[in-house]
């Protein structure tokens, strides 16, 4: 009977452990990233070496009660929930954020994070810095002091498309103009063109092309633009170059998918594209859609700092939940570090955070059983107890 009571009390004990395990995945509901754990229990048998009771009856040891199984984490993704900031992310995929604080290595599967004041993405609260891949494949933090002004590149090339009608009426004094083309000298320094497109009266299918800055200033010299009978471009003339000396700028007009065709007297040309651009401050800093931490300059300008580190792991059961959302891994996970967008591990995607996983009706229907198992555990003391007072009660007899 004594035996009975100690079964009862190995029952009190798991079911106690089970409630802690339940309320904690239930208060944990709406904690980003939280991954629930399962509650689950173990009959534990063997025979007592202590000098106590006993339980051998010749048929073989009853049970000794019951203990709690060993913890699962359910690594299930969580919702992955609409945010506004740049910096929150999430891992669309099975993997883990890569985390590093020193020596010291961390995981997550979503977070809001933000620039410290040495430049550096750390998760908000933390010192922990989001790692990206190099060159070699290795998962390192990177700052973004380094490239927080865009340099100025000099214009080089200006792209036009669509048609020079053949048809229009273009003299010297009524041009087709083609206005404010911004180009950029190498300082960075903003010039406006505008390209005026007349007809040569001296052969057929050739316009004559020049350039003037926003003062009137001629740019280089007047330029021939040939097509064939058909209106297409002659290959000969697919690039015309036009030269600032003031400026030191020099300019390729790309006209090598302009046609002129009969199309009336409106024409339809137009500069599609122009290279360069002006020096530029940072803006943005967030995770492209190939999952690079990605730079947004002033300028219009992006610039790509390498594919965010994510860690794959053979055992993710070896890992240990910390607070904070984060994970530890003591070395037997089987870990493996990989680019944003390997499709064994998914990608990193920005403006989301992934949701807890935790099941609520699953967790009441846990908290009924543990409920009902733990009333039980009582009873099984309360019947030990009455039948231990009743022989107390028994007078001897003789």
């Amino acid at each position: 009977m004594l035996g009975a009571i100690y079964v009862g009390l190995s029952g009190l004990n798991a079911y106690s452990r089970g409630l802690q395990q339940v309320s904690n995945n239930v208060t944990n509901l709406n904690t980003q990233g939280f991954k629930a754990s399962t509650v689950s229990f173990k009959d534990v048998f063997g025979s007592q070496g202590n000098g106590g009771l006993s339980y051998s009856s010749g048929q073989g040891s009853p049970g000794h009660g019951v203990e709690n199984a060993d913890t699962l984490l359910n690594l299930a993704a969580g919702e992955l929930r609409q945010t506004d900031r740049d910096l929150d992310l999430a891992v669309d995929g099975s993997g883990f954020l890569t985390l590093l604080r020193g020596s010291e290595i961390a995981y997550t599967r979503t977070g809001s994070f933000e620039v410290d004041k040495d430049g550096y993405i750390v998760l908000s609260g933390t010192q922990y810095r989001l790692a990206t891949m190099d060159d070699a494949g290795h998962a390192v933090a990177v700052s973004v002091d380094a490239s927080r002004t865009n340099p100025p590149v000099a214009t080089t090339k200006v792209t036009f498309a669509d048609n020079l009608s053949a048809d229009a009426t273009a003299d010297a004094a009524h041009p087709i103009p083609i206005p404010n083309i911004v180009v950029y000298d190498k300082a960075g320094a903003q010039h406006s063109w505008t390209a005026q497109f007349v007809k040569d009266t001296t052969a057929d299918h050739q316009w004559l092309v020049s350039v003037k800055d926003g003062t009137g200033k001629v740019i280089g010299t007047t330029q021939t633009l040939k097509f064939d009978a058909g209106g297409h471009i002659d290959p000969t003339t697919t690039t015309l170059t036009f030269t600032d000396s003031d400026a030191a700028l020099s300019v390729n007009f790309d006209m090598s998918t302009v046609s002129s065709f009969a199309g009336g007297t409106s024409s339809t040309l137009r500069s599609a594209s122009v290279d360069g651009n002006a020096p530029g401050t940072i803006t943005t800093v967030t995770i492209n859609e190939a999952g690079q931490l990605e730079l947004g300059y002033s300028n219009s300008q992006k610039k790509q700092l390498g594919a965010i580190a994510i860690t794959d792991f053979r055992d993710p059961q070896e890992l240990k939940q910390r607070s904070g959302g984060l994970f530890t891994d003591s070395g037997n996970a089987g870990r493996e570090i990989l680019a944003s967008g390997d499709p064994r591990v998914g990608k990193v995607v920005s403006r989301r955070l992934e949701a807890s996983n935790v099941d609520l009706s699953k967790e009441f229907g846990d908290l009924i059983l543990i409920q009902r198992g733990f009333q039980a555990s009582s009873q099984i003391i309360s019947v030990a107890n009455d039948m231990i007072q009743q022989l107390f009660g028994i007078r001897g007899q003789g």
